[in-house]
């Protein structure tokens, strides 16, 4: 359980901070590698057949914004920062709890201050139980579908090369969905949409290599 003082700090906005140094920015920053090198640690630990890339796909998605905005909601987090930002400002604290960076702000943040005011193995343990389902869903075979569909045009020869293209995004800025396009030489061959522009151009691979292995 965090102190007054740094509960406080890990739920306060750096919009209605008294003090820059006194909203959440700091403790997330800290809670962001505290979660990265928690989460690598246990996937070494589960599976210890796999190499650096089935690893690194693997902890991307355990450590991702979407993952760490879920475990926010699961915790009450948005809802805490909402009760101690100062009454003039939770109409806006409301809004703000909506949005996906922010909740997964205040994930990493509490992470943060538990590391510093809680002890690292109780942080540990709050980590691996409330990251339980990301990390029993983190894909287990596959790497990233960008570096899948690399390895595969270049196997296949031809010297034809992968490239990417936004064609578009919509949706509010809180909600935004890109979508992209995948080319191998002049030929189109996926395409996709996801909530960011990395996350669209990994479903454009995904839907071609799911045409590439279909054709072939």
């Amino acid at each position: 359980m965090l102190e007054p003082e740094a509960r406080r700090s890990a739920l306060c906005h750096p919009q209605w901070a008294p003090d820059p140094l006194r909203s959440y920015e700091r403790l997330e920053f800290l809670g962001d590698s505290v979660l990265g090198v928690i989460v690598t640690e246990e996937l070494m630990a589960r599976h210890p057949d796999r190499l650096e890339g089935d690893l690194t796909w693997m902890r991307q998605s355990v450590v991702s914004r979407d993952a760490c905005a879920v475990v926010a909601d699961a915790c009450g987090l948005p809802d805490a920062m909402v009760q101690s930002a100062p009454r003039a400002r939770r109409d806006a604290a409301r809004e703000m709890a909506g949005q996906r960076n922010v909740r997964a702000a205040l994930s990493e943040s509490v992470i943060g201050a538990g590391w510093l005011h809680v002890g690292q193995g109780a942080t540990r343990a709050a980590v691996l139980g409330a990251f339980a389902g990301a990390l029993d869903a983190a894909p287990q075979n596959m790497r990233d579908p960008k570096t899948r569909l690399q390895e595969r045009v270049q196997g296949a020869g031809g010297g034809g090369q992968v490239r990417y293209e936004m064609t578009g995004q919509d949706g509010p800025p809180e909600k935004r969905t890109f979508h992209a396009r995948v080319f191998v030489g002049d030929r189109q061959v996926g395409e996709g949409s996801g909530k960011s522009k990395q996350a669209a151009e990994r479903a454009a691979a995904e839907a071609a290599l799911e045409r590439l292995e279909g054709a072939g």
